[in-house]
């Protein structure tokens, strides 16, 4: 038994036996010789052979039909796969499991008069559930993303029913055949409300991405579900949970110099949507667990390994154990989050500097928006009070939209206060919305003025690399003012927002108290803070950095502040 050296197709071969499918239909050819080669030398799989790809689709519904299990359709290259096409039909309509394993010489080839070669990237659709263009397989990206594929074509055949899914396979025809043993490649299961579900064991953490309102039920499944397990739920401010085992991860997960692989789970429960906590990931568990209504296939972290199709409070629920257990791994994450606080200190005026004055001092109940990226990452280093409610537009994550999005919501309850918290690039990009006549007396926006889109010279960040020179195009330093004192100031006041201007951290604590004042005004306010965008650097340094660095940390640190060219040059001067 001997397999092919193709890469993409190693991990087709081993996720079809991992997932127990073994009927194999082959049509003759050289594209998919690397398949079938590999294939017929495995007594796993039960190989039969059609020289007509439209009989051959067609035995496979009556395969699929007869023993209830997927079966496998192999093909070559030119118009091959177009013969698949009335017995996929037939497949659809009777929700059977077929995959089309259709080979070709590789994506990039179609549509440049290469001989047999046609565009596999389109399909009826009512030929198969799922279509999926898997990479030649050159190195780790192209491993990843013909995994995820892979996984879910064959996940979609069982699913809601059955159904025909196409899967297109490069080759680059090689001739090499003695790879005895295939590699572990990553096997993902999907898992329904009737089953018996996977064990659990070890450390739990779940992870809460962007959240819908949570409702009493939801909050206290989960609560009884950390009871039962030693479970930590890691939060930002999109995730509005706010139960008893909440962990604002960011401060954790973002410190640079300090080893966090006591602060790992074993398995992470994820739920929610997109998150905007990219701080949080070093503390993501080596396995992790989606669940979701949706059932898809979401491997943000790239360690997903079950899925689970249904409700939160129901996995909740069926994951819960009578006996309450102790709670040391939450213990441990709370005492180092407190501990990580205690450390912070005094940071120069700044977005981070405001969240660690002011983020105890948004009122009970009211609703705080935040633009991403700077904005959200700054306060979810810190703690909202229990019962402000929070958002931000992390579902397309774009500059745009987020005064649009604040006002709107606050269109929805006038009685409660709605914040927003944004940079100058974010809120000049969306200044119209500022001129809508409904804009109620209940908006407070707290901008703060850098100058630039900071976020892409900050401390971290790939455009540090270029130092002075990413100013003007990369973050676009020198727009809408730049840094006026009047240009916002004018707007707002003739729009009827009462203005105030701060450029320090004494007058920003005044202008703080009417800002968060609980009370309701007479109007809108605009709350605009000129900062430096070297200060906000030098804070996200300061705040990432609470813990002494180890020596190989620093050299790390020292690579990615100078870049690739100016270690290269220095290393020319040192020769020289």
């Amino acid at each position: 038994m001997a397999y092919t050296d193709e890469k993409t197709t190693q991990i087709v071969i081993f996720l079809l036996k991992s997932h127990g499918i073994k009927h194999v239909i082959a049509s003759p050819g050289t594209t998919n010789m690397a398949f079938v080669g590999s294939v017929q030398r495995d007594p796993h799989f039960v190989v039969h052979s059609s020289v007509d790809e439209r009989s051959a689709a067609y035995m496979a519904c009556g395969l699929a039909a007869q023993t209830g299990e997927p079966v496998v359709l192999s093909c070559t290259g030119a118009t091959a796969s177009r013969n698949y096409l009335p017995g996929l039909t037939e497949a659809f309509y009777r929700k059977l499991p077929v995959i089309a394993l259709t080979s070709m010489q590789g994506r990039e080839r179609a549509g440049h008069h290469i001989a047999q070669v046609i565009d596999r990237s389109a399909l009826p659709k009512d030929a198969a559930k799922l279509s999926v263009d898997l990479p030649v397989g050159k190195d780790a990206e192209d491993t990843w993303e013909a995994e995820m594929k892979v996984n879910q074509a064959i996940l979609e055949t069982r699913r809601g029913g059955g159904a025909p899914v196409h899967i297109n396979l490069p080759t680059t025809y090689s001739q090499d055949f003695t790879v005895a043993k295939l590699p572990n490649y990553r096997k993902i299961d999907r898992w329904f409300g009737s089953e018996e579900l996977p064990k659990l064991e070890g450390k739990i953490a779940v992870f809460v991405g962007a959240h819908k309102p949570w409702t009493p039920k939801e909050t206290q499944a989960l609560d009884r579900f950390c009871d039962s397990h030693d479970a930590v739920v890691l939060c930002d401010h999109t995730s509005g949970y706010d139960g008893k085992y909440r962990i604002q991860g960011a401060l954790l997960g973002a410190q640079e110099g300090q080893n966090r692989k006591d602060l790992k789970a074993d398995v992470t429960i994820h739920i929610g949507e997109i998150t905007g906590d990219y701080q949080s990931e070093p503390l993501i568990g080596k396995e992790v667990w989606r669940v979701s209504p949706d059932g898809e296939v979401r491997d943000t972290f790239r360690r997903l390994r079950h899925v689970f199709e249904m409700s939160e409070a129901d996995f909740f629920t069926r994951y819960t154990e009578e006996d309450t257990q102790s709670a040391p791994f939450y213990d441990l994450l709370r005492s180092r989050l407190v501990e990580a606080r205690s450390k912070i200190s005094e940071m120069p005026f700044s977005n981070l500097w405001m969240a660690s004055q002011f983020s105890k001092s948004v009122p009970n109940d009211a609703v705080m928006h935040f633009a991403i990226l700077n904005s959200l990452r700054a306060w979810n280093f810190f703690d909202l009070s229990k019962g402000v409610h929070t958002m931000s537009n992390v579902g397309g994550f774009g500059i745009d939209g987020c005064m649009s999005s604040l006002i709107g919501a606050s269109l929805a309850d006038p009685d409660k206060i709605f914040y927003l918290v944004t940079g100058d690039l974010a809120f000049f990009y969306d200044l119209n919305a500022l001129g809508n006549r409904q804009l109620g007396a209940n908006v407070r926006i707290l901008l703060v003025n850098n100058g630039r889109g900071t976020e892409f010279t900050q401390h971290g960040h790939l455009g540090a690399q270029f130092g002075p020179d990413a100013a003007t195009f990369i973050a676009a330093e020198g727009h809408f003012g730049p840094k006026s004192r009047a240009l916002a100031k004018g707007y707002a006041e003739a729009l009827g927002l009462e203005y105030m201007g701060v450029t320090g951290k004494a007058e920003c604590t005044t202008a703080a108290q009417s800002f968060f004042d609980p009370m309701p005004r007479d109007c809108p306010m605009l709350l605009e803070a000129f900062v430096d965008a070297d200060d906000e650097s030098d804070a996200l340094r300061m705040i990432k950095n609470l813990y002494p660095a180890p020596r190989n940390t620093v050299r790390k640190a020292a690579k990615d502040l100078l870049g690739p060219q100016k270690i290269k040059a220095i290393r020319k001067v040192i020769k020289a």
